[in-house]
């Protein structure tokens, strides 16, 4: 079985070939401006393909409702919501078409091959432009009851901010431009904390403590054994560390150090959507 598999952002789609356990002939398109101009694109990546293509995995934006075969919520695509997206890309495509959110699918990839392979119950933390998430409790995709498991970003910290706006390094670069008139990246930022700017340090600290205290609430409200790092910062070795070594401290004080999960960077970074779309793919071609 050959699966076209799509991870579909706001500025760009990437893709891929998905054959034998193994991706291939990766590549990436702009974001098209509307749904038509979307599936024509699809339709090519799938024409040009070197494989003869039986299905097609994506990895999307968005409470994706498989039940109603739709894509509930809001993203930087609009088009996508709010539509029978399921049976139109089938249509189209003349193929099945299996869709599940990105932060879900990045997840069911490590948890299936990578750093979550062994663990029963584990959260999935994607940091990037905001912070994004998924549950998995028995090795099960959790997804609540308005399938908004996993909405991470979405919980607030102590300066009544949601994660999303504390907690990723883009925004905290950007705060930090705003405050000393000085535009930086969230790379750039962290590059000045390397050569000891203390501003920039005091920055990331922050960003940090955000970090550690939504992880906090996460552990003692679900006890997984293991939370996983998506998300370029999670590039960063030591990330792990210091959110490990900060949870420790606040699960001490409140006298249960004994449930300090084991944080680990995921496996397989950048390719994790597209992967893990395929391997949902597939298990949903067995269940049925």
């Amino acid at each position: 079985m050959s699966l076209a598999v799509f991870d579909m952002g706001g500025s760009s789609i990437k893709y891929g070939i998905w054959e034998q356990q193994t991706l291939s002939q990766l590549g990436h398109f702009a974001t098209p401006s509307t749904f038509e101009k979307l599936k024509l694109q699809l339709k090519q990546v799938i024409a040009h393909s070197k494989e003869e293509i039986s299905g097609v995995a994506i990895s999307a934006p968005g409470a994706v409702n498989v039940t109603q075969r739709k894509i509930d919520g809001i993203s930087a695509i609009p088009y996508i919501h709010q539509r029978p997206i399921f049976g139109e890309l089938e249509d189209a495509l003349n193929l099945p078409v299996t869709i599940e959110n990105d932060a879900n699918c990045a997840g069911i990839c490590e948890m299936m091959l990578g750093a979550g392979k062994h663990s029963k119950h584990a959260i999935f933390l994607v940091i990037g432009t905001g912070v994004g998430g998924a549950i998995f409790i028995n090795r099960h995709l959790y997804k609540g009851a308005h399938l908004f498991g996993g909405e991470i970003g979405l919980m607030h910290n102590q300066n009544k901010k949601t994660l999303s706006h504390n907690g990723t390094a883009v925004n905290t670069a950007h705060r930090f431009s705003e405050k000393y008139g000085n535009k930086v990246t969230g790379i750039e930022l962290f590059e000045q904390k390397d050569a000891g700017d203390q501003r920039a340090t005091q920055a990331i600290e922050t960003m940090y403590e955000h970090l550690a205290d939504s992880l906090y609430n996460i552990q003692v409200s679900l006890d997984p054994e293991t939370i996983i790092l998506g998300g370029g910062i999670s590039a960063r070795n030591e990330l792990a560390k210091e959110l490990q070594s900060r949870l420790q401290i606040l699960l001490t004080k409140e006298g249960v150090a004994e449930i300090l999960p084991e944080i680990k960077t995921c496996h397989y970074q950048n390719n994790a959507n597209l992967i893990g779309a395929a391997l949902n793919f597939e298990a949903i071609q067995k269940d049925r």
